[in-house]
């Protein structure tokens, strides 16, 4: 992030949007009041019309990129293509922040669709900050790791994973993307507590929030909740931002939404939804400092 993209923090900073391919014709053509909007790389390192519309809209709007391709918790290490295309597209862009999220999607050369979980040992910590540390490197961005929803837990885990996020920023410098959904998710499916992730992590290193919504899954064995960014942000997520925001002020939110995609004017109202959310948990924040 240059000087000249630093956001304003004498006040709150206001909720982005997730720009999605459906939507973008109309916000090149109607330039709509957002505050800001976040990508996948992923669908902009080819070039072409899309690509082009991008490299327009970074002139009205800052621009976030979040990658799904890196594949941080592979052991085979970076793909170094794909990492030169991103490099590529960082250069055009000038992206205000870099994400991609605690998990690994590629192995002996087979791509796999999906955001897949890794066990929090010191050899997957070791692994993942070696990752980290070469993706750093190339782009010159500090990179920031989101925490993936889960669904299952592995037994041989040796720490939380706050804790284990907490000490790739003590080794890497690298910065953490709260997802306040997918606490909620991986709280419900998993039984770990959101409130002790907020504990673990150092809130300084929160660069960003993401909101969205979930559906539920009926089983024999009871309810699991999947992360599939097609609803609206459930009253349980409002309220993990709630907290989330009052503890990492400095960082801006954004509203999420994949499956089932509705017209844009949902997305902004939540974004709007978000910024009046915020706002009230940093007032109550204010007075909870006022009375102690």
């Amino acid at each position: 992030m240059t000087s000249r993209q630093k956001p304003n923090r004498a006040h709150p900073p206001l909720t982005g949007i997730g720009l999605r391919g459906e939507h973008l014709g109309e916000i090149v053509r109607r330039r709509l009041s957002v505050a800001w909007f976040e990508v996948h790389p992923e669908n902009f390192m080819g070039g072409g019309p899309a690509a082009a519309a991008l490299l327009s809209l970074r002139r009205d709007y800052p621009i976030s990129l979040h990658a799904v391709g890196l594949s941080l918790g592979s052991a085979e290490g970076i793909d170094l293509r794909h990492l030169a295309r991103l490099k590529q597209l960082v250069i055009e862009v000038g992206p205000v922040l870099v994400s991609d999220h605690l998990s690994w999607s590629h192995n002996d050369g087979i791509y796999l669709n999906d955001l897949l979980p890794l066990p929090y040992t010191a050899e997957a910590l070791d692994l993942v900050a070696h990752n980290i540390e070469r993706v750093q490197e190339c782009l010159r961005v500090r990179l920031h790791i989101e925490n993936p929803s889960r669904y299952l837990s592995w037994r041989h885990s040796s720490q939380p994973e706050g804790e284990f996020l907490a000490e790739l920023v003590r080794r890497t410098g690298c910065g953490i993307l709260c997802d306040v959904n997918n606490l909620y998710v991986t709280e419900h499916n998993c039984g770990v507590p959101a409130a002790s992730w907020f504990d673990q992590v150092p809130a300084e290193a929160v660069g960003e929030i993401h909101l969205a919504g979930h559906s539920r899954c009926e089983t024999d064995g009871g309810s699991i909740l999947i992360d599939d960014h097609g609803d609206h942000v459930a009253e349980p997520v409002w309220a993990l931002f709630a907290e989330a925001a009052a503890r990492y002020p400095q960082a801006p939110a954004l509203i999420e939404w994949d499956a089932r995609l509705p017209a844009f004017s949902v997305l902004a109202s939540e974004a709007r939804m978000a910024d009046r959310r915020r706002s009230a948990a940093l007032m109550g924040a204010c007075s909870d400092a006022q009375v102690a």
